[in-house]
């Protein structure tokens, strides 16, 4: 398989991000299903400014193809704002996933409310029950899925290719926005009037669960404001694996 993912990545390396999404999407859609229900590939969208501009190529390519949001119970108002703004332009609606119930109320009984701040090991417990086991639901059945990593997002992201094998949930990765700059996604969603997260606007150029994501300060990294308090080498969600193992650096 890593020969096979070899290869499509030196077949895309001057490929647009739609033609990728294209290649893939001819691949792994259900046809003939337009509400995408027996889709193999789907995106998922955290409802960033990457996944907004990969929301609105998919639209233009497949309407109604699956896209998933992992909801940890704890995002921004704005967050949910932009979920109801998005459905409503591109007439489609998400996949939700929330953390099983009992799950949480283990978690906050045992840690409280606001564990992450305690310990690394805290956080990424909460992670774990908020977006880790709903990420494997969402994925179950799927032999592709998209995300929208870019490379200078962060330090530990500067290898991503376009397209990877996730031994963790058996299937391919796909990172479109790879090898974009943050100016050619802000360019995109200028130029195609996308919706995006109000909170951008307000100095939050990366946007996760409230409590752990502040804005940033002038000069600061573009995810500076995710979980503040850990040192860079620490943070991760694991929600993303490369070269076959989970990341838990940067999520």
């Amino acid at each position: 398989m890593k020969d096979e993912i070899s290869k499509l990545n030196d077949g895309f390396r001057n490929e647009s991000a739609e033609n990728i999404l294209g290649y893939f999407i001819s691949r792994h859609a259900s046809v003939g299903n337009v509400f995408g229900t027996d889709d193999r590939i789907a995106l998922a969208s955290s409802l960033g400014a990457e996944d907004q501009v990969l929301t609105d190529m998919i639209m233009r390519i497949r309407p109604g193809m699956r896209i998933f949001v992992l909801d940890t119970g704890r995002l921004p108002e704005e967050t949910y704002e932009l979920m109801t703004e998005t459905m409503a332009r591109y007439g489609m609606r998400y996949e939700v996933y929330y953390p099983d119930a009992r799950d949480v109320e283990e978690l906050v009984s045992r840690h409280g409310p606001d564990l992450f701040y305690e310990s690394v090991a805290l956080r990424k417990l909460c992670c774990t029950v908020r977006k880790v086991r709903p990420l494997c639901r969402a994925l179950a059945g799927l032999d592709a899925w998209i995300t929208g990593l870019r490379r200078d997002q962060s330090v530990t992201r500067n290898s991503i290719e376009k397209a990877a094998w996730d031994d963790e949930h058996v299937s391919i990765k796909v990172n479109p926005l790879a090898d974009w700059t943050e100016e050619m996604v802000w360019d995109y969603i200028r130029k195609n009037n996308v919706p995006y997260n109000k909170l951008h606007d307000s100095g939050y150029p990366s946007i996760g669960c409230k409590p752990c994501t502040r804005a940033i300060k002038p000069g600061e990294d573009l995810r500076a404001g995710r979980w503040w308090w850990e040192t860079p080498e620490q943070k991760e969600c694991g929600l993303h694996v490369i070269d076959g193992k989970i990341v838990r650096k940067n999520g």
